[in-house]
Order: structure tokens, then C-alpha cells, then sequence
């Protein structure tokens, strides 16, 4: 997400594709306009619905999100060892305060908003262009994965930073005491490069992320709302499954991602690991030599637990406002 974004994110799923939008100059019923929603919203509709949905998802679930990312600790403190979401929650409360579980928020809001915004317009526009040219305006799968990967690069390119920021305040005994001092004090030691070491990890997880999203949430979309009519429970259980699926299927590249984001000194220094750990399979190799095939799959758990209702929320969201931008557009149309 996260993206569990479901975005999972860890980074929301983009719509499904609808049939070409009927004539303006006739009154849609209310399920006809909903399935010319995804062709004849605009492209500002597109990215205030996005915005919207991207910010809903990552703050709603951040609690989880941060016991994700200490789940995945490949060497944590004793004081940091957990063995569900729900103790993990507790004890961080009780032990560290009540709001610590929502420490770096506020950079994940303010990344979360312009990437999901561009992620949202990018994809409408490539799959209403591709849908076009492959199948005449009909659901293309190619068009869908096409425009979802292409969308997925300018995402994570705003999203990474914020991602870097945000995991280096959820670790336990964190030495950072605000973002801006998070921001300086990488930036300062160890370059801006920093802040893009795990881009390309970053992409490797979310490109087959969203590709098993789609098939899953399509597939479960024809099972329990074949009309596509506007469904908001068909949009929170499909994209919760779809997020589920994903989340799963996508778990050690988003360790590694962790790894690289956080660069756990303790588990470097185990190995005599000197200087910055950088690049996916450097990042692949580490997680083995410290936790074998088991280390990939540290924190599953919460990533599936946060995923589930977080591309529930981003769906469900999305798909709303977008209906209702959209409704009243057409409604202050129809009304000259």
C-alpha cells in the first residue's frame, strides 16, 4: 500500500474499466451513469477523488501500518518483538504512548495526497487511450495493466520519499523527533540518494502488486456485481480481497523494501555489513542470510491485516466521489 495501500503498500487500486459514456443529451439513469464514470469523469474529478482516497487509506490504517513495518524487523529489540497486530498495538500504547503508533503521519498525508492524485489521472487517461486503440473502448486486461504499471512509476516517485521518512519514525527507539529532523539528518549523512534507494524494489513489488489486484478484484467484481452498477459493498469486498490476494503474494519484496528504507543497524552490523545497504538483490541476499525463506514473509500478518480494509477504503472511497463529482456535474448540466 500500505498502497495496506492496499497500496497496498505496501501503495490504492485504480477503477475497473466501464463501457464508452452515454450522449450528453440524454439523462442517464442512476446505474448507467455510473458506468460511464470511468471514461467521461475528468481529469480533475479523477484527481480529487484519488487524493481523497490515497489519504482515507494510508491514515485510517497507519496504526497497522506502523506494526507492519517493526513486524518486519529482521533483528528487533526484545523490547520490540511481537506476536500479533493486536499485541503489538497494546504494547506500543502502554510502553511508548498512546500516540506513537501514529508517529510520521503527517508525511505519509502529505505524500499520499499528489501521488494518488497523479496515480488516479495517469491511469484513466492511459487506459481510456489504450482501451481505445486495443478493443474500441471495451475492457482491455492489456490496457488496464499497461496504464496500472506506467501510473505506478510517477506514484512511487513521489510516494518513496515519504515512504523513507515515515518507516525510519515507526522503528522502535527511533532517534528522530520530527520529519523535518528525519529529512535533514538523512539527507545530510547519507545523500538524496537516499531517499530513492528502495525506488527500484519499490516498483519490483508494486508492478505484480497491482497486476494481481486487478485480476482479483475483476474476477471478484463479475462474481458479485456483474452490471457494475455503483455497489459500495461490492467495491469494499472486492477490493479487500483483491488487497488480501496481493498483499500476500507480494510480502518479501515489501520486507526487502523495509530493509532498505530503514537500514536496520543491528541486522547490518550482525553481518559486518559496512556503510548503506542499497539495491534488491544485496536487499534479497541480507534477508536470507538473517532469517532464511521465513525472513520474507516477517510481518505477513499485519501487511494482510492493514491491505484488507485499507484498498477496501481506497475503492470504496474513490468510487464515491468520483459517482458523486461526477452526478453533480451532470446534474448542473442538465439543468440549463
Amino acid at each position: 500500500m500500505e498502497l495496506g495501500c492496499a497500496v497496498g503498500g505496501s501503495a490504492a487500486a485504480p477503477p475497473g474499466p466501464g463501457p464508452p459514456p452515454v450522449a450528453a443529451a440524454v439523462a442517464p439513469m442512476e446505474g448507467e451513469e455510473y458506468e460511464s464514470l470511468p471514461s467521461g469523469a475528468s481529469l480533475g474529478t479523477h484527481m480529487l477523488a484519488g487524493a481523497v482516497a490515497g489519504i482515507m487509506e494510508h491514515t485510517v490504517m497507519y496504526p497497522v501500518d506502523s506494526v507492519k513495518t517493526r513486524m518486519q524487523s529482521l533483528q528487533p529489540d526484545p523490547k520490540a518483538q511481537y506476536r500479533s497486530v493486536y499485541e503489538a498495538l497494546k504494547k506500543i500504547v502502554l510502553t511508548e504512548g498512546f500516540w506513537r503508533p501514529l508517529r510520521g503521519i503527517n508525511v505519509t498525508m502529505l505524500g499520499a495526497g499528489p501521488a494518488h492524485a497523479m496515480y488516479f489521472a495517469c491511469y484513466e487517461k492511459i487506459k481510456k487511450s489504450l482501451s481505445d486503440t486495443i478493443q474500441h473502448g471495451g475492457n482491455s486486461h492489456l490496457a488496464n495493466g499497461i496504464a496500472g504499471s506506467v501510473a505506478t512509476l510517477l506514484h512511487d516517485a513521489v510516494m518513496n520519499p515519504a515512504e523513507v521518512v515515515k518507516q525510519r519514525m515507526q522503528m522502535f527507539n527511533s532517534p528522530y523527533k520530527s520529519v523535518l529532523q528525519c529529512v535533514r539528518t538523512v539527507r545530510r549523512t547519507e545523500g538524496l540518494g537516499a531517499f530513492y534507494r528502495s525506488y527500484t524494489t519499490q516498483l519490483t513489488m508494486n508492478v505484480p502488486f497491482q497486476a494481481i489486484h486487478f485480476i482479483t478484484y475483476e474476477f471478484m467484481q463479475e462474481q458479485v456485481n456483474p452490471r457494475r452498477e455503483y455497489n459500495p459493498l461490492s467495491h469494499v469486498f472486492a477490493g479487500g480481497v483483491a488487497g488480501a490476494v496481493a498483499a500476500a503474494a507480494t510480502t518479501p519484496l515489501d520486507v526487502c523494501k523495509t530493509l532498505l528504507n530503514t537500514q536496520e543497524n543491528t541486522a547490518l552490523s550482525s553481518l559486518n555489513i559496512s556503510g548503506h545497504l542499497s539495491g534488491m538483490v544485496n536487499a534479497f541476499r541480507t534477508v536470507y542470510q538473517l532469517g532464511g525463506v521465513a525472513g520474507y514473509f516477517r510481518g505477513v500478518q499485519a501487511r494482510v491485516i492493514y491491505q484488507i480494509p485499507s484498498t477496501a477504503i481506497a475503492w470504496s472511497v474513490y468510487e464515491f466521489f468520483k459517482y458523486f463529482l461526477t452526478k453533480h456535474k451532470l446534474e448542473k448540466r442538465t439543468s440549463f
